[in-house]
């Protein structure tokens, strides 16, 4: 196992707690103090808004972290540089506890800090390792989000306590301390990375391939690629255009999505036509990468699902009752925002689980538990999931008094949808990722976080709609029932979808060659470090 490991974990057990310490008491923060001067029918709807826009930014900020890393930094530096960006955001949130600009200051600090980061925690995790110890590499990316859920697990047990009881900017502060430790632990680790340089300028690179095809002209024929990629900019300034009436967040993220979808499909039409100007190797690249976004958008509907429990779970724990409960003489009654701690727990459970009896059952019966189904049995659980959350809620509906105990079986099969998907995907996208590209397509694996957002925004304002409220309110379901059982119905199509199409995936293998040696340095910049 190569030495340097320990600290890129303990570097992102840290900055986990911190983020998961501050976001798991966002909504219950901006239900009881940020957000009391709007009417109380409305903060829900507001704090749920204010929530996902914020999440949305968080797996936004990958693409430029990404970036900035294969270009131009390289991946420590950029880590390390955004990290203290992450702390002066922390450091906002426990300053302006009760202005509204300065606390949004702080999250736009932090998901520009977390978000650039994000994806290169994860790819310089996987440049420690060659062909010769890959096979040691399941392990570590296990471990990776093992220790994600371990600060998750003590952020969520612990934040709802002091915001409850020493009020918010010791409950905010708290997680900015963490992520300071986390830097300074990432910063020690400096002289035994392997550090592998950004790519120079390549002339094969994704999108000079993309836009050689998109361009290139073939005898007789028309181009039919470029007209999908146009069509698809038309329809994204459309989407712009439509800011006054669907907020800037909502007609951003969908001309984003537009640009990308359309575009992508306008590439592979044309793909072939590239040939030629570009190496074969650099055509089968981007064949490669357009093969993994399709994935990676099969999986946006998970993500809808599984980050509601920190906005509408919580919402719907509010409302619940709470037991008194015993444990060792020590009685206790659990807040809404702690019952996420169980999903964390339950992680550090289910992945040794799964590597120790799961999957060896699997095999032992004829089933090889590969990457796609790992994932699409997820999607699918998370489905099962918001189906009981919803029958909750209907149990709600009638009148009755529940206890918060009963979202004990929605938490544990979201959980396992998410060991599933997640901490699989981490290893599929590297794995899958041609070496130029690496931070780039985690970049896109984190903004289908942002596109799971972006759906739950259109649904919260398409029930805000008056026809729309008016249909909900002629079937019978409550606006939040009926919420839960579309999102279950909306993952549950999806997973068979993404099913069919793992049937046809072919896997690839792009995990270096051989190790560089234990650090190597851009040719213009030999003193750092």
């Amino acid at each position: 196992m190569p030495r340097q490991i320990p600290y890129i974990i303990a570097n992102e057990g840290c900055e986990r707690f911190s983020f998961y310490g501050m976001r798991n008491i966002l909504t219950p923060f901006l239900l009881s103090t940020l957000l009391l001067f709007i009417p109380i029918s409305d903060r829900t709807t507001e704090a749920k808004h204010v929530f996902h826009t914020f999440v949305i930014g968080v797996y936004f900020f990958p693409l430029l972290g990404g970036w900035i890393a294969d270009r131009f930094w390289g991946k420590y530096k950029t880590v390390f540089w955004f990290s203290l960006i992450y702390v002066a955001g922390h450091a906002c949130l426990a300053i302006f506890e009760h202005n509204l600009e300065g606390f949004y200051l702080g999250l736009a600090l932090i998901a520009f800090g977390s978000g650039g980061i994000k994806p290169l925690v994860v790819s310089f995790v996987g440049d420690q390792f060659d062909q010769t110890n890959k096979n040691r590499a399941k392990v570590v990316f296990d471990a990776f989000y093992w220790i994600i859920n371990f600060g998750s697990f003590f952020a969520s047990l612990l934040m709802p306590l002091f915001l409850r009881d020493y009020g918010p900017a010791v409950a905010f502060g708290i997680p900015g301390i963490l992520m300071a430790i986390a830097t300074i632990v990432f910063w020690a680790g400096r002289k035994k990375y392997v550090h592998v340089p950004p790519q120079a300028p390549n002339p094969d690179s994704f999108s000079s391939v993309a836009r050689t095809a998109l361009l290139a002209r073939a005898p007789g024929q028309s181009r039919p690629g470029l007209m999908v990629a146009g069509a698809g900019a038309v329809a994204a300034v459309a989407s712009l255009c439509m800011t006054p009436s669907w907020g800037f967040v909502i007609a951003a993220c969908t001309a984003l999505v537009l640009v990308l979808a359309f575009g992508g499909i306008g590439v592979s039409m044309q793909l072939e036509r590239a040939r030629g100007q570009h190496t074969d190797a650099a055509v089968e690249g981007v064949r490669s990468v357009l093969r993994i976004l399709i994935v990676f958008a099969m999986i946006t509907p998970f993500w809808s699902l599984f980050d509601q429990k920190a906005s509408t779970w919580i919402v719907q724990a509010n409302a619940m009752e709470s037991p008194l409960l015993s444990i060792l003489g020590w009685e206790f009654k659990l807040l809404p925002a702690q019952m996420q701690a169980v999903n964390p727990i339950l992680v550090m459970l289910l992945i040794p689980f799964n590597n120790v009896a799961l999957f060896p059952l699997m095999r032992l019966v004829g089933i090889t538990p590969t990457p796609l189904r790992r994932m699409g049995l997820g999607i699918a659980l998370s489905a099962l999931a918001w189906v009981v959350i919803g029958m909750i809620q209907l149990w709600m509906d009638g009148g009755d008094k529940v206890s918060i105990l009963w979202q004990l079986l929605p938490y544990a099969l979201l959980t396992l949808g998410e060991v599933l998907v997640s901490a699989t995907g981490l290893e599929f996208a590297y794995s899958q990722a041609p070496a130029s590209m690496k931070g780039i397509i985690l970049s896109f694996w984190y903004l289908a976080v942002t596109v799971g957002n972006l759906w739950v925004l259109i649904v919260n304002s398409g029930v805000k709609n008056d026809t729309v409220g008016a249909w909900i309110a002629g079937s019978g379901l409550s606006a939040i029932a009926f919420q839960m059982f579309f999102f279950a119905a909306f993952a549950a199509v999806v997973a068979a979808l993404f099913a069919l199409y793992a049937l046809r995936y072919r896997m690839v293998d792009n995990y270096r060659v051989s190790a560089p040696p234990s650090f190597c340095y851009p040719a213009t910049d030999k003193k750092e470090g």
